[in-house]
């Protein structure tokens, strides 16, 4: 079995139940998770898709924020 690493706009939006046109602004707001993009073609990164699902994890109580994830030099 093929142990996928990237995901294209439409996977991703299906992985979230979003439209990929909800990724194509975000890409173009500068928000969303980091992407790649090589020749015309899109691609997420699976480490940086999960680094971004972290980032918005909530949990109960206080302030509902977890903590923010440390972000090294990019």
């Amino acid at each position: 079995m093929e142990r996928i690493e990237s995901l294209s706009s439409k996977l991703l939006g299906r992985r979230w139940g979003l439209s990929h046109r909800t990724l194509e602004r975000w890409r173009h707001d500068g928000t969303g998770p980091a992407f790649l993009k090589i020749g015309g073609r899109v691609v997420y990164r699976l480490e940086d898709v999960q680094a971004f699902e972290s980032t918005l994890v909530r949990q109960p109580g206080k302030s509902g924020l977890a903590p923010e994830p440390s972000r090294g030099p990019r």
